[in-house]
């Protein structure tokens, strides 16, 4: 059986989400799948079951989904933004260096036997591995620096699926523009494409399909229409795309949207939760108008911590009324000093923070990537880690103000209720596990409805 590739004809097409709904649905099949991306740019990072590593955000969530452990071999090659022209590199989920646009490329050719590697050894355990493309695969001046798109569906042979989003306009356009500038033996492996993120009546896009069809020599394999689905978020564009639509929450949650914000998806069970409107924040002025503030992770905390005291939030965040939640990288804004001796995240070696914890915290050489079970403020629950800074504790409590370095708290129905209910004695609460499984099925039901998947699954075989 051959594997899988889905490319967008443009960035934020929705292929993390196709991808994820497409290898759902061909397990429902029989199909012993794997999700795979050979690279993925992405602050939003997990930690593996196996290995204890990192890997991006939508390779998991598809991992969980299928009921699989996951495995760095899932996301071999992670960037994190690590400022102007500059990333943070990790291999097989390990942190190895911070580099330069123009070193990483240059260096590509050594990440090529890491990324075969990793799909041949899930080749080994699966019969079908459904690789997600990254943008577009025919950005000419970067093709030969592409390990997404090109390089895996040339080396293993995969075949393709092509995701256009209409929302975006020109949608003709980039179908065509995109089938035409792959590579000719590429375009024999295109199943077809799949035009995603339709509004309104599917029928007015008719002439639409005929013209893909018959003009193009394309087949359309579904018209999606426009669902929202509010989990997995992979980075801010997507973020950016949620919906809530809440007619009588209880509870305002502001979240401060810092420069280089990381593991957003922290706060995808406040996003889904009928009694609380979550909104990101961007000014001390927004702020003034929730029950609760949460200060969210950072991949660089140092620069977050001194643009937050340039836009004025710290007479807010140092209200000992305020409800305030601080998760890693905001965790560590609230001690006292901030100590970089080794120059991790800035060339500063010394900051002060704001105050609220006593003591410092220290950036170390060796990141602390790790996942289980923690004591929440006396509710014991799930969660993550990934941080180059210590401290004395990984959480600490003050007044109205709860920090911490552990990610993932809220997908912890006891400690929501524990927060929430100190906010508003009224808050009810729900199970966030249950959602998330029905979540799924209704999402992928809905991509089921739209998408010929007996084609896929025949190409997938011939």
């Amino acid at each position: 059986m051959h594997s899988l590739s889905i490319f967008g004809t443009s960035s934020d097409a929705g292929k993390s989400t196709l991808s994820f709904a497409i290898a759902y649905l061909l397990q429902q099949y029989g199909i012993k799948i794997a999700p795979f991306k050979a690279q993925n740019v992405s602050n939003n990072s997990m930690v593996t079951d196996i290995g204890s590593g990192e890997i991006a955000i939508p390779q998991a969530f598809c991992a969980e989904a299928l009921g699989l452990e996951t495995t760095p071999l899932f996301n071999p090659v992670l960037l994190k933004s690590g400022g102007t022209s500059k990333a943070h590199i990790i291999i097989n989920g390990k942190s190895i260096a911070n580099t330069s646009v123009k070193e990483y490329y240059r260096n590509l050719d050594k990440l090529k036997p890491i990324v075969k590697e990793a799909f041949e050894t899930l080749q080994q355990n699966f019969e079908c591995i459904v690789a997600e493309g990254a943008g577009s695969p025919v950005e000419l001046n970067l093709m030969q620096k592409d390990l997404s798109n090109l390089y895996i569906a040339k080396e293993f042979g995969t075949k393709i699926i092509l995701v256009a989003d209409i929302e975006r306009g020109g949608v003709f356009a980039s179908i065509y523009g995109v089938y035409n500038l792959l590579p000719k033996g590429l375009q024999k492996n295109v199943i077809g494409v799949l035009v995603n993120k339709f509004r309104g009546d599917i029928s007015l896009f008719d002439e639409g399909v005929r013209i893909i069809e018959e003009r193009f020599a394309i087949p359309v394999l579904g018209v999606i229409p426009y669902k929202p689905f509010n989990l997995g978020f992979e980075d801010s564009a997507s973020l950016a795309n949620y919906r809530q639509n809440k007619p009588s929450p209880i509870i305002k949650v502001g979240v401060i949207h810092l420069p280089h914000i990381s593991n957003f998806t922290d706060f995808e069970p406040l996003v889904a939760d009928e009694e609380i409107v979550l909104d990101f924040i961007t000014t001390p002025t927004q702020a003034t108008n929730y029950d609760l503030l949460i200060v969210p992770g950072s991949k660089m905390v140092v620069a977050d911590l001194l643009w937050l005291k340039e836009q004025g939030f710290g007479k807010i965040l140092q209200d000992k009324k305020r409800h305030i939640i601080a998760i890693c990288g905001g965790y560590e804004m609230m001690f006292e000093t901030i100590k970089d001796p080794h120059h991790i995240e800035s060339n500063t070696t010394h900051i002060e923070g704001f105050g609220r914890f006593k003591g410092e915290v220290v950036f170390q050489k060796e990141k602390i990537v790790k996942k289980g079970l923690y004591n929440l403020f006396g509710v014991v629950g799930s969660g993550y880690e990934i941080h180059n800074a210590t401290a004395k504790k990984n959480a600490k409590r003050k007044k109205r103000l709860l920090g911490t370095f552990i990610h993932g708290i809220f997908d912890n129905d006891n400690f929501r209720q524990m927060v929430f209910r100190a906010i508003n004695p009224n808050y009810r609460g729900y199970n966030f596990q249950t959602y998330k499984k029905n979540s799924i099925e209704d999402f992928t039901q809905h991509i089921a409805k739209h998408l010929n998947i007996q084609r896929v699954i025949d190409a997938l075989h011939n």
